[in-house]
């Protein structure tokens, strides 16, 4: 059948209220087209008081964000950061804009976030000196990431940086909205880094924000932002500076998204729900899920895993293809960053999780705009493909 005979159904599409307007209007009619303006504050002060951190700065992306907290941090060259092989590249590039060396670590199959054994192994190699070509040194950062919403090994991964005494910068950019032990992603670390790109679950079209209990940090890096520009009648600049501060426009779309934010973590819920009472009833597909009651995640995206060998043969890329002929948009899981072509040569700490991970995983659609009937669509063509002859049963129990 031509695809195009279907309306396209995207991975991850933004979701707009109506509400955004009024703020975007109310910075034009006032002329707040500049970087500064009361929408950038009020949305820091909103994200505060949603994930109860003292202070929020909001930048021009989560990447800034990121590239400033290792920076604020006194990450420099030939520095060890120990961050997740399973991530997107901006969770390593910055590391890299500072000339720091990245030490890639392993995911453990609970939460498909970093490993905290082998989070462990690399601090060790590295303070013995058992990273080729470099001296022995203390790493100056961990940088953990909560994958597609699902909250990291909070726990474990603080008690072992509290014991060598290495600060943690988190990735939370996926992660807004969920929580480890009742406290929110982002949150943990001496930092904490949000994403408003225009996938995410609020988007800002382009945006993100660092957070932390420290108000030195977040005046550091608002100065830091607007190209370090000293606070006197001329331009002076005593230290190299970055175009990183969120509009006051942009801020405006910010301040409507949040106030949906939690029906649109419970709208994505509820499409993973769906996909999970539906691959119940699969041999050889599982749904990437929260392993106890202590993480609650958004399901910013909901993935599977797909073993060939239980499922006759259909893999991650078969079923991918399928669905891409039905014009429904499915991804694979983030190529490990150990295995892309630009840090192959970097130091890897694991046993083979990331990678089976990536060969087996394949991401969903599920934006928090997908409406029922789409939803529908995507289980009966699934249930097509994969083989069943029970529609009428599975679609009735998945939704």
């Amino acid at each position: 059948m031509n695809r195009n005979t279907h309306p396209k159904i995207w991975l991850s599409s933004p979701h707009m209220s109506g509400n955004e307007i009024k703020y975007v209007d109310d910075a034009f009619a006032n002329n707040w087209i500049a970087p500064l303006g009361p929408n950038i504050n009020a949305f820091e002060k909103s994200l505060q008081d949603y994930t109860n951190s003292s202070h929020v700065g909001a930048l021009s992306s989560g990447t800034a964000a990121l590239h400033l907290g290792l920076l604020l941090l006194g990450v420099k060259s030939d520095d060890f950061v120990i961050t997740q092989s399973l991530t997107f590249a901006a969770s390593a590039n910055p590391i890299r804009y500072l000339g720091g060396i990245p030490i890639f670590v392993d995911s453990e199959w609970s939460t498909w976030n970093m490993c905290p054994y082998q989070m462990e192994k690399a601090i060790i190699a590295c303070i013995q000196g058992r990273i080729k070509g470099h001296k022995a040194k203390l790493p100056a950062a961990i940088v953990p990431v909560h994958l597609f919403g699902m909250p990291a090994n909070m726990d474990e991964i603080m008690t072992i940086a509290a014991k060598y005494g290495i600060p943690v910068l988190e990735d939370a950019a996926e992660a807004l909205g969920s929580t480890y032990r009742g406290k929110h992603c982002g949150t943990f670390g001496k930092m904490g880094v949000l994403s408003f790109n225009g996938n995410k679950i609020i988007t800002t079209s382009g945006g993100g924000a660092l957070m932390s209990e420290s108000a030195e940090l977040i005046q550091r890096a608002r100065h830091l932002s607007t190209q370090a520009r000293e606070d006197v009648p001329h331009f002076e600049h005593l230290e190299i500076g970055y175009n990183y501060r969120m509009s006051n426009v942009l801020a405006g779309i910010g301040c409507g998204q949040l106030e949906v934010l939690d029906q649109r973590v419970m709208a994505r819920r509820r499409v993973f729900e769906s996909y999970k009472n539906f691959f119940n009833n699969f041999e050889g597909i599982s749904i990437h899920q929260e392993s106890s009651s202590v993480y609650y995640s958004n399901h910013w995206l909901s993935a599977i895993l797909i073993d060939p060998m239980r499922t006759g043969g259909i893999d991650r890329e078969f079923l991918r293809l399928r669905l891409a002929e039905r014009n429904i948009e499915a991804r694979p899981v983030w190529k490990p960053m150990h295995q892309q072509p630009v840090y192959k040569d970097y130091p890897f700490f694991g046993s083979g999780v990331a990678d089976e991970i990536f060969s087996k995983g394949l991401c969903l659609p599920s934006g928090s705009n997908l409406s029922m009937e789409s939803i529908y669509d995507i289980l009966d063509f699934l249930n097509q493909v994969l083989g069943q002859k029970t529609k009428a049963k599975l679609l009735a129990t998945a939704c």
